[in-house]
């Protein structure tokens, strides 16, 4: 079944198409939360409240193409919300645990860093776009931003990663 259609009935209240939805993106809930967590524990917790999230207000939903955006709009703030509360600071842990590890190569452990010194709103916008593939569209409702400032974002990003990581290649 269609994504739209799974999303029309859990919007009209049917929990196994909601479910359905949830384990599809389940992964991908998962990578994101890690990003911003850096642990496995917490990344489960803050994918536990998102789908807890979801539920609770998916019959708020109005537009059910748009279920895969709500969602990851969920996830951020759910992320955000987690790092806020907790008030730790994330560091890309080379020794991070998980059924998601990325490569723990240097240029790996470097880009991780790099994106960990980055503003909240520049961070995410890079990640959706290249980690998840995200139109930049999409990225625009999910940051409520202007797609113009999207592209600025994303466009200064990088610029201060591209500098992050030569200066770290410079010191390597």
């Amino acid at each position: 079944m269609e994504e739209a259609e799974l999303a029309r009935k859990a919007i009209g209240g049917d929990e196994n198409s909601f479910t359905i939805l949830i384990q599809s993106k389940r992964e991908r809930l998962y990578r994101m939360a890690y990003t911003y967590v850096r642990n496995r524990e917490d990344a489960l917790e803050v994918v536990q409240e998102t789908v807890y999230r979801a539920f609770l207000a998916v019959h708020k939903l109005q537009q059910p193409q748009y279920f895969n955006t709500w969602l990851t709009k969920i996830a951020i703030n759910s992320a955000l919300d987690f790092v806020r509360k907790s008030k730790k600071v994330v560091y890309a842990e080379p020794g991070a645990e998980g059924s998601y590890e990325p490569n723990h190569n240097e240029e790996a452990m470097d880009l991780r860093e790099a994106l960990g010194s980055l503003d909240e709103k520049s961070r995410t916008a890079i990640m959706l776009r290249y980690f998840e593939d995200m139109q930049l569209k999409d990225i625009a409702d999910v940051l409520d931003t202007p797609l113009s400032s999207v592209k600025s974002i994303i466009y200064r990003g990088l610029e201060r990663l591209k500098i992050k990581l030569e200066e770290s290649e410079s010191i390597g």
